[in-house]
């Protein structure tokens, strides 16, 4: 692999890299995000997803499987395939960091990338902190993003996106305590994967993963289970990252109703926004229910397991007897 500064000058155009600063480490010890200071040029830094092979797995909830670990190489060579190949795509409504170059060598992936701070998306948010208009303005992202990708093949991409897909979670599906669920979890699955609209999902949209600025605009980072799925489940996992039980059940229609008047006004005319509305609102339930299974095998004292998302579970499996 070429020396990484000699290709950072040689793709942003800069005349030397000054100084180095670590960001933040990688999930489970995969590698480490830093920022790159630059001189004489454009930009004035750049992001670096230094991407390496961890020799001992340390998961924090302890799902340290050959099966995990597999998965999230998977995951690392999906985001690489996604920079490359469908990140150009995308517009300033639905904001993702340019990438400069991808590299790969046994056992490491480096992606070079656009610092978002730098091009003024620097505001991070809490859950604590998220009001009803930065949870639309996400929300907007997402409605942006689904119309790109409505109807895109997802090759090289996971075949079917979010990080708790049931096919890859096996594990946790053992796991589950909630008897009902973990029998309807196959049945919930396939009603989602089974939608006649289905676009490129983020795959792991939480508030943390999108980037503010000071106008309001966004972006959003980290697309390591981007890949074909139902648009709910974004937008209900968005949800679920930034409000209480209280607040999802007294926002809920208002969110949902904002998600589709952004995806109408950004659809291609070869789709029927109606039929599409009217497949995906109903889906809203199953992709709670989706995840909450994950949840539920995963960790089940996490803070998202309240009685509103057992609510939703409840209604999908009720109508699923039917």
């Amino acid at each position: 692999m070429p020396k990484l500064q000699d290709e950072i000058i040689k793709h942003t155009g800069v005349s030397e890299v000054v100084k180095v600063q670590s960001v933040q480490t990688l999930w489970s010890g995969y590698g480490e995000i830093k920022r790159y200071f630059l001189r004489g040029g454009k930009y004035s830094s750049i992001i670096v997803k230094d991407i390496r092979w961890p020799d001992k797995i340390n998961h924090p909830r302890g799902w340290n499987t050959e099966l995990s670990h597999r998965r999230k190489l998977k995951s690392y060579q999906v985001e690489k395939n996604w920079y490359q190949n469908f990140s150009l795509l995308t517009n300033d409504s639905c904001k993702v960091p340019r990438i400069f170059q991808a590299m790969e060598e046994e056992g490491r992936v480096l992606l070079i990338m656009e610092d978002l701070d730098q091009s003024g998306y620097n505001i991070r948010l809490e859950p604590e902190s998220v009001i009803l208009d930065d949870a639309k303005n996400s929300l907007s992202w997402l409605a942006h993003f689904h119309a790109v990708f409505m109807g895109k093949d997802p090759q090289g991409l996971w075949s079917m996106g979010t990080y708790w897909h049931l096919a890859t979670r096996p594990d946790e599906w053992k796991k589950m305590g909630n008897v009902l669920l973990k029998n309807a979890a196959r049945d919930i699955d396939r009603h989602l994967s089974n939608a006649q609209f289905q676009t490129l999902v983020h795959g792991d949209a939480k508030l943390a993963n999108f980037c503010f600025s000071e106008k309001g605009d966004i972006a959003a980072v980290d697309f390591q289970y981007v890949g074909k799925g139902c648009g709910m489940k974004d937008v209900a996992y968005f949800i679920s990252s930034c409000f209480s039980e209280e607040e999802c059940g007294k926002y809920e229609e208002e969110l949902i109703t904002h998600y589709f008047e952004q995806l109408k006004t950004s659809l291609s005319k070869e789709f029927d926004f109606e039929l599409i509305k009217k497949e995906w609102a109903e889906l809203y339930k199953y992709a709670w229910a989706d995840f909450y299974r994950f949840l539920d095998g995963w960790s089940p004292e996490h803070w998202k397991m309240h009685d509103y998302s057992k609510r939703l579970a409840e209604q999908a499996i009720k109508e699923l007897a039917k």
